[in-house]
């Protein structure tokens, strides 16, 4: 799958930006603030609706502008537009494909996959929970639209459940209880084909994180992935087990009026030679393993759905000393198309421009070739 050009209105510092890319490489250059990372971020709106940088859309429409659109142009087999219009007097946002409205943003991912390496993976291997459940979680909704509705079908209850915790704790009225009943049967359904879609992923995905760590380190360091759930199940039955959990917490959740249990609080610990990375990896093997985690999405992902990935790499090389940065540049040439944002191309003597790459200089929102 190739992106061709995308289109930028009031996007950001982007009034009107329009962009052809490379099938390879695409160098994106600029200074902090010139709009290079935002072009990235339009890119990776068109793959999932969602900005990778803003918690809310209204924070990347241009300064006293009321609306932005990103408009791409994809070719795999034929040749498909996307467009995402948010409007700020509405607070809503819309998204066509091929001029025909999607009535659900869920819709859209896995469409159009999409890998993205920036500074703040560092939240992956360092942050909480949460930040590696946000990943693993990523990865398998683009490869599994099972996976995703089921997902979707959990938060949802989740919410449900909760809110009817908190009525339970204001009013104990005996009809609440058996509705409490109902969610959560409804929340052991979704639950455990969550933990058994991680499971399935988790053993398959650390193939590819040993091959990708391979390519960066060669055979001096084993990276592993684990996934918390199995420690604590032990290898019993997952739906047995997560009813269990829940009728032990009972008293804790109808107290505290909150989800005490269930894949929303697992964990998942990475390793290399055995040891923890969290608790005891350098920054260097930080950095690594966060590469190496999306250079194993990427191959992941193209495997499952056929497709071939979008791939960002956000001011990734400045970060890495120059060993690791010209292993990372030489694996690039395995992914096809690739966008790679740099402050001065001058200074990555180790990046080798081919023939088909393009350089594009972004100023203030506008944008040059090279």
């Amino acid at each position: 799958m190739i992106l061709i050009s995308i289109q930028l209105k009031n996007f950001r510092s982007h009034k009107d930006t329009q962009l052809n890319f490379s099938n390879q490489l695409n160098y994106i250059i600029g200074g902090n603030g010139q709009g290079k990372t935002s072009v990235l971020e339009a890119i990776y709106y068109l793959c999932t609706t969602k900005s990778s940088v803003a918690k809310l859309d209204n924070e990347v429409v241009r300064f006293r502008e009321n609306e932005f659109e990103i408009t791409g142009n994809f070719k795999e087999l034929t040749e498909n537009t996307t467009r995402i219009f948010y409007s700020l007097q509405e607070n809503k946002k819309y998204c066509f494909q091929n001029g025909k409205q999607i009535p659900r943003s869920a819709d859209i991912i896995g469409k159009y996959p999409v890998v993205l390496l920036a500074p703040a993976d560092h939240a992956i291997t360092q942050g909480s929970p949460v930040e590696r459940r946000k990943f693993i979680d990523s990865v398998i909704s683009q490869a599994s639209e099972t996976y995703l509705n089921f997902l979707l079908d959990y938060n949802k209850t989740l919410r449900q459940r909760s809110s009817l915790l908190f009525r339970i704790k204001e009013e104990r009225r005996r009809e609440l209880f058996d509705e409490l009943d109902a969610w959560t049967s409804k929340l052991i359904y979704s639950g455990t084909e969550i933990i058994k879609h991680r499971i399935k992923f988790v053993e398959e995905f650390n193939a590819y994180i040993k091959s990708s760590y391979e390519r960066i380190m060669g055979n001096a360091e084993f990276p592993e992935i684990k996934y918390s759930f199995l420690d604590e199940c032990a290898g019993g039955d997952i739906e047995v087990f997560f009813k269990k959990q829940i009728e032990a917490k009972r008293e804790d959740e109808l107290r505290r009026a909150a989800n005490l249990c269930g894949p929303h609080r697992d964990d998942f610990v990475f390793f290399i030679n055995s040891i923890n990375l969290k608790n005891f990896g350098s920054q260097g093997q930080h950095k690594t393993f966060q590469t190496a985690l999306r250079f194993a999405q990427f191959f992941y992902l193209k495997e499952r759905t056929g497709k071939t990935p979008i791939f960002l790499l956000d001011d990734v090389f400045g970060e890495l000393d120059k060993e690791r940065s010209q292993k990372i540049s030489e694996y690039l040439k395995n992914v096809g198309q690739a966008f790679i944002t740099l402050t001065d191309f001058t200074n990555f003597n180790f990046l080798k421009r081919e023939d088909n790459d393009t350089l594009i200089y972004i100023n203030n929102g506008q944008a040059a070739y090279a």
